[in-house]
């Protein structure tokens, strides 16, 4: 799997880029995807997440951890396939402020929880969701299977 990186705060060390490299390509084979599937990363900050939460989902406030997949199609719309093309899964977005917020919150290490946000924004872009009580059941039951695998458990 292609990831490609982007930190708009300056702040993330090389090992964590590693870390969720890892958490992605285990999820990646966990899920059958292919290995020219393609996503992309970018860390920000509160207020950058929050601007990209009040323009596409209308919440005016700072949030974890967005996802954009770039793999659905509408229904009138042909999918173009074909073995040489990649994959693009889509872009996560992950506030890199948020994430500490929340590893002190829920009393865990900031890698932990980086590594749970990446995990999570990957099973969105895979199609993922926690709109129901069952899917919800599902999708936590993923990330905490492949969290632990990679010694990330609680």
């Amino acid at each position: 799997m292609e990831i490609d990186f982007q930190d708009n705060t300056n702040s993330v060390p090389k090992n964590h880029f590693e870390l969720i490299e890892g958490l992605l390509k285990l999820t990646a084979q966990r899920e059958g995807i292919s290995e020219n599937a393609e996503v992309s990363i970018t860390f920000v900050n509160n207020d950058e997440i929050q601007e990209i939460n009040r323009d596409y989902r209308k919440l005016d406030k700072p949030t974890d951890v967005i996802s954009f997949a770039l793999e659905e199609t509408s229904v009138d719309e042909v999918k173009i396939k074909g073995d040489d093309i990649p994959v693009i899964l889509g872009d996560i977005i992950i506030s890199v402020e948020k994430a500490k917020e929340q590893a002190e919150e829920y009393n865990h290490t900031f890698e932990r929880e980086l590594g749970f946000l990446a995990v999570h924004g990957l099973l969105h872009l895979l199609g993922y969701d926690h709109m129901t009580k069952e899917d919800e059941k599902e999708m936590f039951q993923k990330q905490d299977e492949i969290l632990g695998e990679y010694n990330l458990g609680r």
